[in-house]
């Protein structure tokens, strides 16, 4: 462990050093690349000097405890500092997902439950965009296909960090555990006789991807373009200004619809299949990693919950975790964090037992 942090340490000055290079600083985007990882490596160098401080405070008072026994009782204190600084280090050096920096795409689709689970989307996208408000984060609407009720059948929306984040603090980092399939107890608005219903919705997250990490050869795929169906307005269902794209080689197709030129449909589609082909790409290397817990379910199945709304009891549980608050009213504004960092704390307590069993 200590060889890998002081080899990190020893990057955090070379980076430094390249950072006051001319060449590299007129190179934007080697710039911005150098001062990406160098903002990333700075809470592990700042940790490993911490674990060095407290391990020669240590060594110090344990020497002079030999000459004065009033150093011996320092020693205790020092210990659990020691340790504090040991445990923080180390999770530090867990391998980090190395898309944890990114942006996503968020989709949000209506399961079983007819219109009920529509709307139960809706209040899903509501709790996502207002958590993304909290963490002062930008959102986009790319696609949506509304409900006659006002719920949504499908939605996409970007999320975006406004400056460099935190590490660990990014929309990936922390939305990457929502996907899956989300499970709502309550009585419908269409219900009658008061009764509690169940359905659910399902919500895939994917990291985005920039045009030049993701190739996409243009004869791959097949540009159809259709009228727009929805509540109707300017330039909806008056124009083929809709478009579907199929992705031959893999077969994704990924439609738009929101916008009112079939450029920008076109565009906002391609921005969808290039998150979806990096998510492939990213399968595949979680497929040979055993310390990657793979937590995104693809299908719209109540028996693949990850986590449950019962708004009887105002009650959220989340199935992977244990986790279950009494304050669904509260996660519904999107007071998110104290779930999403359970799901985190799982998967970081997950990798550091895999590093344990080698």
């Amino acid at each position: 462990m200590l060889e890998s942090a002081q080899a990190l340490v020893d990057e955090h000055a070379a980076l430094e050093r390249l950072m006051a290079d001319p060449e590299v600083a007129s190179d934007p985007d080697r710039s911005r690349e150098v001062n990406k990882r160098y903002a990333a490596l700075g809470p592990t160098v700042a940790a490993h000097a911490a674990w060095v401080r407290a391990r020669d405070d240590l060594g110090a008072a344990r020497e002079l405890a030999r000459e004065d026994a009033a150093f011996a009782e320092e020693v205790p204190a020092l210990e659990e500092t020691l340790a504090a600084a040991e445990d923080r280090l180390r999770r530090l050096l867990i391998p980090r997902d190395p898309d944890d920096d990114r942006d996503v795409i968020l989709e949000v689709k209506a399961g079983e439950g007819g219109e009920e689970s529509a709307l139960f989307a809706g209040d899903l996208l509501r709790m996502y965009l207002r958590h993304a408000e909290r963490r002062g984060w930008r959102t986009e609407v790319l696609d949506a296909t509304e409900s006659d009720l006002g719920g949504y059948k499908d939605v996409r929306v970007a999320v975006k960090s406004r400056k460099a984040a935190v590490p660990g603090e990014a929309p990936w980092a922390r939305l990457k555990f929502e996907g899956g399939v989300h499970r709502v107890q309550r009585v419908p608005v269409t219900e009658s006789q008061g009764r509690i219903h169940t359905s659910a919705a399902g919500v895939w997250v994917m990291p985005e991807a920039e045009e030049v990490e993701v190739t996409i050869d243009p004869n791959d795929l097949r540009i159809d373009v259709f009228r727009s169906s929805g509540p109707g307005g300017q330039s909806v269902n008056t124009t083929d200004s809709a478009v579907r794209i199929t992705h031959l080689p893999t077969g994704l197709v990924v439609s738009c619809q929101n916008e009112k030129s079939q450029l920008q449909n076109r565009e906002a589609a391609l921005r969808v299949l290039r998150a979806r082909l990096h998510q492939l790409a990213m399968d595949e290397r979680h497929a040979a990693d055993a310390t990657v817990r793979n937590s995104q379910v693809r299908t719209v199945d109540r028996s693949e919950r990850i986590r449950t709304y019962n708004y009887p009891e105002n009650r959220i549980s989340d199935h992977r975790t244990g986790f279950k608050a009494y304050n669904l009213d509260a996660v519904l504004d999107g007071d998110l964090d104290p779930i999403v960092q359970s799901a985190v704390d799982a998967d970081e307590a997950a990798r550091l037992a895999a590093i344990a069993d080698r």
